[in-house]
């Protein structure tokens, strides 16, 4: 195959590779909290305040952020569709198990860790996976260009 994964990356518009540089951060920071999450506190550390499908669905996080970051940095398509639905599921969850803190205290929403960061990224993730989607499918293959000389 012509064309590595350098030559994949540069040949995406600079908004898309910026777009795809925050889609790795959010995912490996993802990646790094669910997993000392789960260091610090065993496959039970979200008992406490999460029913059980959302205790799953958070300890899978461990899985599915690193997924999601390898397929996105590897410019395939399926890692920005898997990356929407992940974010979807952990917003959602997220918001499921912080809504009896939020009606005792909406200052809850501001706090700079959990609550806030997390649905800024998934609306972020979730605003930008249709265009991004458009640029890796409207790049160049360079495993189709012609041979130099040919």
């Amino acid at each position: 195959m012509r064309g590595g994964l350098r030559e994949r990356w540069t040949g995406q518009p600079p908004w898309a590779r910026r777009t795809l540089a925050v889609y790795l951060i959010g995912f490996l920071e993802g990646t790094c909290a669910h997993l000392l999450d789960l260091i610090g506190g065993g496959i039970h550390v979200y008992a406490s305040f999460a029913p059980p499908p959302l205790q799953v669905l958070f300890v899978s996080l461990a899985v599915l952020d690193p997924t999601v970051a390898v397929l996105v940095a590897r410019l395939r398509p399926v890692g920005v569709r898997l990356a929407g639905a992940v974010m979807a599921l952990d917003v959602l969850a997220n918001w499921i198990v912080n809504w009896p803190r939020l009606q005792e205290n909406p200052a809850w929403l501001l706090r700079p860790v959990g609550l806030l960061p997390i649905t800024l990224f998934g609306l972020f993730v979730l605003a930008t996976a249709g265009p991004l989607l458009r640029a890796l499918k409207a790049a160049p293959c360079l495993s189709r260009l012609p041979a130099p000389g040919a």
